[in-house]
């Protein structure tokens, strides 16, 4: 069954902060092999002009991911996540990411398409600092793959 259009342009809360650690961005960094020294070395970051590590720029991901499944989990939208494969994703950033970032992502659904049976759902997170400063802009788009033999 397809998603319902009336969802697009709904927005959900915003999530509680979470707070970006120097581990953290160091796990993160090490898992995707990026040994960048501006990840794990205030030092360094600094000498770019940076106030502390900054984060890989994919690093966001499991921030807004976990944002998105106040949209994957609501039941009027009724999405059946067993079906869904992950599409796309992209990132607008207005700054780096910084350890002691306290970030809130406020998502959005911006677009749901049928295509040969398949639902496309683009779901746009806003990352805020606790300041309400925008960091990062976030867009994952999901596929719910339709039922076989649909």
């Amino acid at each position: 069954m397809a998603l319902d259009q009336s969802f697009v342009g709904r927005t959900y809360p915003p999530t509680p902060p979470y707070e970006v650690g120097r581990e953290k961005i160091r796990e993160f960094a090490e898992a995707i092999g990026d040994a960048n020294p501006a990840y794990t070395d205030t030092e360094a970051a600094k000498a770019l002009g940076h106030s502390d590590v900054i984060a890989p720029p994919t690093f966001v991901f499991a921030i807004t991911f976990k944002a998105a499944g106040a949209v994957i989990e609501d039941p009027q939208l009724g999405l059946d996540y067993s079906r869904v494969v992950h599409g796309d994703q992209k990132f607008a950033y207005t700054r780096p990411v910084r350890a002691g970032d306290r970030l809130s992502v406020t998502s959005t659904i911006e677009a749901i398409k049928s295509l040969a049976g398949n639902d496309i759902l683009d779901i746009r997170g806003e990352v805020h600092d606790g300041s309400g400063e925008h960091v990062v802009t976030a867009w994952t788009k999901l596929v719910s793959r339709a039922p076989e033999g649909a």
